[in-house]
């Protein structure tokens, strides 16, 4: 944890699991949270960090008092964190996801023309994976 929040950009996202608390006759969703350095980074590191429940108390819990950049998706429950200082970077993944599902479903115009601006981006980003980080920012 503390290695990855000397990082000043950290990609976060939750996933669901099945949890069967002892005793109980049914399973009920809990969360698993990983916290994860940027590609570029000198230190490659995931942390998972396991919750009952997917109240932002636990984003929060995790990340402290770091103060840094967090990827993440737009999910309300790290919306505390960026009022305290922390920088939102919205996820791309997530948000070509809401495109590709709103094109497969509407066949939306808009959402294809988007979706060929993301591709575009990540052929840049494919482009100038191995550059140097001056040189990628300049690009």
């Amino acid at each position: 944890r503390e290695a990855v929040l000397t990082h000043g950009i950290v990609h976060a996202d939750e996933t669901p699991v099945q949890m069967l608390t002892p005793g109980a006759k049914k399973t009920h969703r809990a969360y698993v949270w990983a916290y994860a350095t940027s590609q570029f980074s000198d230190l490659t590191a995931v942390v998972y960090d396991f919750s009952p429940s997917r109240a932002g108390e636990h984003a929060r819990a995790f990340l402290g008092s770091w103060n840094g950049k967090l990827v993440c998706d737009d999910f309300a429950g790290y919306k505390a964190g960026f009022e305290l200082g922390v920088t939102e970077i919205g996820c791309m993944a997530h948000a070509r996801r809401k495109f590709f599902d709103l094109h497969a479903t509407n066949k939306s115009q808009i959402a294809e023309k988007a979706l060929h601006y993301i591709a575009a981006l990540y052929e840049v980003e494919r482009e100038v994976r191995e550059l140097e980080p001056g040189d990628r920012q300049r690009i």
